[in-house]
């Protein structure tokens, strides 16, 4: 039996020019591509070859979109064992806040052969476009990548030290918890000159920066937002916007779903839904 290949790659975050040359390249060459939600479309349609089949494999689990890990590894073996080149693509980095270690168990348990090309997180994308350094003298001499997403999970403890730290806390998949976030940290001790920024759809066209003092957070409420990929930085770095800040960003607010998402509503026949 002939077995193809399996490229676990990152897109990069929003912005179709962050992808690597390498993730590029494979892009091109692929037979098969099960593309995540956060991909951009445009880099898609633009780089993937006219004959490869692309699949929609996104997940948002608050709006009922959600395609099994368990389908996503079929889909993978399934190709690789007809000879197919396969790209799994994921947006930002390949391995960040990603299930691949469960894509990696299944590839390994069919021996199918393999490689990861990392991209450029939503972190990176986000702290870039918004002027925010996630270290900086003076500021902070470390950063930390922290989800919310099950706050079961979190102890008391780690509340006190995520308020205390003096690293840069950067969280993803955390924006329906923003209250709750800011709320245990004022109440965890956390210092009020420390800055907030909620980054939205980041790097995209449609990127919108909010940023507060803790202390501001005292008397001013929370943005109201669309639920749209909305990445968290905490730490005295956040300060660094105002002045440093490049991007000149749209002051309208967000449309009902996201530039990408309505670009798949609008190409059902190009994309296969794996759901």
């Amino acid at each position: 039996m002939i077995k193809g290949y399996v490229t676990l790659a990152g897109a990069g975050s929003g912005d179709p020019e962050l992808i690597t040359l390498k993730a590029l390249k494979a892009l091109q060459k692929a037979d098969i591509i099960l593309t995540d939600r956060l991909v951009s479309p445009f880099l898609i349609e633009k780089e993937a070859r006219k004959d490869a089949q692309i699949i929609y494999v996104g997940k948002q689990c608050s709006k009922g979109i959600h395609t099994p890990q368990e389908e996503i590894n079929l889909l993978m073996v399934e190709y690789a064992l007809q000879g197919k080149q396969v790209l799994r693509l994921k947006g930002g980095d390949a391995s960040l806040f990603s299930n691949i270690l469960d894509e990696l168990k299944i590839l390994k348990k069919n021996d199918i052969p393999y490689q990861i090309i990392p991209g450029v997180s939503a972190a990176f994308g986000a702290a870039a476009y918004s002027a925010i350094p996630l270290t900086a003298r003076n500021h902070s001499r470390g950063v930390r990548f922290l989800t919310l997403y099950n706050l079961n999970h979190i102890t008391q403890k780690e509340w006190t030290d995520w308020a205390e730290t003096k690293d840069t806390l950067v969280f993803y998949m955390s924006g329906l918890k923003l209250e709750k976030l800011t709320n245990q940290f004022l109440k965890n001790g956390i210092d009020t000159s420390k800055g907030i920024a909620i980054i939205q759809q980041a790097t995209t066209p449609e990127q919108k920066t909010t940023v507060f003092s803790f202390e501001e957070l005292k008397y001013k409420t929370l943005p109201e937002f669309e639920h749209v990929p909305t990445l968290i930085i905490v730490g005295k770095v956040v300060n660094l916007h105002h002045e440093f800040a490049w991007l000149e960003e749209k002051q309208t607010p967000f449309p009902a779903s996201s530039f990408v998402e309505s670009y798949f509503d609008n190409h059902k026949n190009t994309y296969k839904y794996a759901v």
